[in-house]
């Protein structure tokens, strides 16, 4: 076998071994606590799957916390909200966007390690099935309001 005919074998079989990547951005991000001394915070985003294959958010971290969660908001049998971990995680279908919104699904920080002051930022790494680890720089923002149609 010659060279070339070695060099082509590699690169085909490396390109079958690679996953397609599902292309993932980010926009409009930001992490909130209650209050000042809260025990717990979150953080918000759009999710936008521009590639051709379906992703899922499947897990995220940061030093924040002690612990990071996905979560959402679900209804009891008695209709009063509450808020779970989804371990499953969050699909992001190819050319949609997903909401992590409040008051519906969001990436969870337990147990914070300090204050999160507004204007500072908060470094998270979200884990996609296909598109792997994206770190995303996330400001604090403790004034926004949800935008309409996003309270509890």
């Amino acid at each position: 076998m010659s060279l070339t005919t070695k060099l082509a074998a590699i690169g085909a079989a490396l390109a079958l071994a690679t996953p397609a990547l599902a292309e993932i951005e980010i926009h409009d991000a930001y992490a909130r606590a209650a209050m000042a001394n809260a025990k717990s915070g979150a953080a918000f985003m759009e999710i936008h799957n521009t590639g051709t294959e379906d992703d899922r958010l499947v897990a995220a971290s940061s030093d924040v916390s002690k612990k990071v969660e996905l979560h959402t908001h679900i209804a009891s049998a008695d209709g009063v909200m509450q808020m779970v971990e989804v371990e499953e995680g969050f699909p992001i279908p190819a050319g949609e966007t997903h909401m992590l919104k409040r008051g519906g699904d969001h990436v969870m920080f337990m147990g914070l390690n300090g204050p999160m002051n507004d204007g500072e930022t908060v470094t998270v790494t979200l884990t996609f099935e296909r598109a792997g680890d994206k770190v995303v720089e996330i400001p604090i923002d403790l004034k926004r309001q949800p935008k309409e149609g996003m309270a509890h």
